[in-house]
């Protein structure tokens, strides 16, 4: 059923772009006699790829990729029709900036460039992340063409391009969470305790490298107070204190650990036991 939904959405989005580019000229083609025209088309595609000629640019790309099955710049081709589309930074050319893309993983798995078209496949979902209090299908398919790209190219050895993956995967798990603990805040504005536990307590579970977990320690130890179980408060609190040089919870945890502490029952010492006098 998902394929079908994203099939349908190719297909709109195809629709979409094919109405808005009649305008332009129709396909590219090499003067008559010229020498290598599958690099002439490659070339011209980025060209005008560089000036954001986005119509004219795929032009070319895509009389390149039809015309020319064994070119060498095929490939590089394909994603060059990719980043077209990405260019448009619409909702339905990204839809087929992704399709282009997860189709070149498909031709070329072990290609030079694979790396680059799977960063680009997830900044096509990312690019399309939503508020944290809406939907967030796109959210969770960044999330995992990320995690692809991680795993595939675990370090700046295998691709140049991991730190800023690694960087967009923390983004987009952020987004996620983020829901989570706008969630757990409106929770704990109407004082139902048991919803903000429930959402903040499986997402430090899940994601125990939120960004701003600060904030979701804070309300577990908030919320923990008001259910007079001001010891397990206290962890939260400390957390905060010891994870975070600043926040803008700081100086509250700081209050409440010393609150804590002052009405916490004195430990009884141990009497010495009295011996015989010398």
């Amino acid at each position: 059923m998902k394929m079908m939904t994203r099939m349908t959405a190719v297909l709109l989005a195809a629709l979409v772009l094919t109405v808005s580019g009649c305008a332009s000229s129709g396909p590219k083609k090499p003067p008559t006699g010229t020498p290598e025209p599958d690099k002439f088309l490659f070339e011209r595609g980025n060209e005008n790829l560089g000036k954001k000629r986005w119509i004219v640019a795929r032009e070319y790309f895509r009389q390149l990729v039809d015309s020319y099955p064994q070119s060498q710049y095929r490939a590089d081709a394909k994603l060059g029709i990719g980043d077209t589309y990405m260019g448009e930074k619409s909702s339905a050319s990204y839809v087929l900036a992704i399709n282009e893309y997860r189709e070149f993983l498909s031709f070329y798995p072990t290609h030079k460039r694979a790396d680059y078209a799977q960063f680009q496949l997830a900044m096509g979902y990312f690019r399309q992340m939503r508020s944290p209090m809406r939907d967030q299908t796109e959210t969770r398919d960044a999330i995992k063409e990320f995690q692809n790209f991680v795993n595939k190219f675990p370090n700046e050895d295998a691709s140049k391009l991991y730190p800023e993956a690694k960087q967009r995967l923390r983004d987009a798990k952020d987004r996620l969470a983020d829901w989570d603990a706008g969630v757990a805040e409106q929770y704990f504005r109407l004082k139902w305790y048991p919803g903000v536990m429930g959402r903040l307590t499986p997402l430090l579970q899940n994601d125990p490298e939120y960004t701003r977990r600060d904030s979701v320690y804070f309300y577990l130890g908030e919320t923990l107070m008001r259910l007079s179980r001001s010891a397990e408060a206290l962890v939260y609190y400390e957390r905060i204190v010891s994870e975070f040089d600043q926040s803008e919870r700081l100086e509250q945890a700081k209050r409440r650990i010393a609150e804590i502490k002052a009405a916490a029952p004195a430990t009884p010492g141990k009497e010495t036991p009295k011996g015989p006098r010398p």
